[in-house]
């Protein structure tokens, strides 16, 4: 597949700062990458730095195959972006925002926003000033604008900020319509993991300007660790049995607590039957016996605390 969004070795260094640190990305045509980091981890540096604002301290980024300098305008037309805060004349409504953005971008076709009105869902909202829009709203002109000229390209920081659950959803959505169906080129940033993975292609994790981890949507799904919770009516006398099997409780679990307990060791996860058999031959049923995956967040934090990123003293 073809290479549309790309940086190598890329850094840009604010006093004794590195926003971006030798970053190297590749993206190709119709996926939705996922880029992931805490705030302040380089993410919006990154898409500025795509976008020609800013100039790289050293490397370089690319867009369709062009390298992208300061300055640089030559692939706007192909591109659609959020950054940071959507902006928009404040006194204007909605419709005009969308109309000027129309004239600006060269469209000639006058539909094209009642199209983005009804793709955004902002009917009820086109003749309102978009001072008086909520939050969420506001974020939905800003889509709209990023989108009414159907580019190749989204490069998107943060773009649910501020919608609500349902408003989430639709985003979702139309970005992998878009991808799907359109064959768009999809950056999209965020803190939250969750809402990326059930959109994304590939994700990449972002710590201190620094790619700490990347994968597809299907290696997450491999590297989420797993755990057997359990429980019984005669709790020490089930973590008696579960010991003297070779079984390793979680740390949480030794200092006793009511919360079930917790098996890590690949066997039992893979063969939760055998503790079940084990602890009903004891004459000790379990009364809860599941297999659970590490949320998505946890796994989010685990990566970067074991990049060195984050200290839990």
């Amino acid at each position: 597949m073809t290479e549309v969004i790309g940086t190598t070795d890329l850094s840009k260094i604010y006093g004794r700062t590195r926003a971006v640190d030798n970053l190297n990305l590749s993206v190709k045509k119709g996926e939705i990458f996922g880029f992931l980091g805490l705030n302040g981890a380089g993410k919006t540096t990154t898409i500025r730095l795509l976008l020609g604002l800013v100039r790289p301290t050293s490397g370089n980024c690319r867009l369709l195959g062009k390298k992208i300098s300061a300055g640089s305008t030559h692939a706007w037309p192909d591109v659609g972006y959020i950054v940071e805060t959507p902006h928009s004349y404040p006194e204007l409504t909605v419709r005009e925002n969308l109309e000027i953005v129309r004239r600006l971008r060269g469209i000639e076709d006058r539909a094209c926003v009642d199209w983005i009105i009804r793709k955004l869902k902002l009917q009820q909202y086109e003749a309102k000033k978009a001072a008086q829009l909520s939050l969420g709203n506001a974020q939905r002109l800003g889509l709209a604008k990023a989108i009414i000229h159907q580019p190749k390209i989204l490069l998107l920081d943060e773009p649910t900020n501020g919608l609500d659950p349902a408003g989430i959803v639709e985003v979702r959505r139309l970005l992998v319509e878009l991808a799907t169906n359109y064959q768009v080129t999809i950056l999209v940033s965020s803190h939250k993991l969750g809402e990326i993975a059930k959109m994304a292609t590939r994700i990449g994790i972002i710590h201190n300007g620094k790619l700490i981890k990347e994968m597809d949507s299907r290696q997450l799904e491999r590297q989420l660790k797993k755990s057997l919770f359990l429980d019984g009516h005669n709790r020490p006398a089930i973590k008696s049995i579960l010991a003297k099997a070779g079984y390793q409780l979680g740390s949480a679990n030794l200092a006793g607590g009511s919360a079930p307990l917790e098996i890590r060791q690949q066997e039992a996860v893979e063969a939760p039957d055998r503790i079940a058999t084990l602890l009903v031959k004891a004459g000790h049923p379990p009364t809860m016996l599941k297999v659970q995956a590490e949320d998505l967040e946890a796994f989010f934090l685990r990566s970067v605390r074991e990049s060195g990123g984050i200290n839990d003293d």
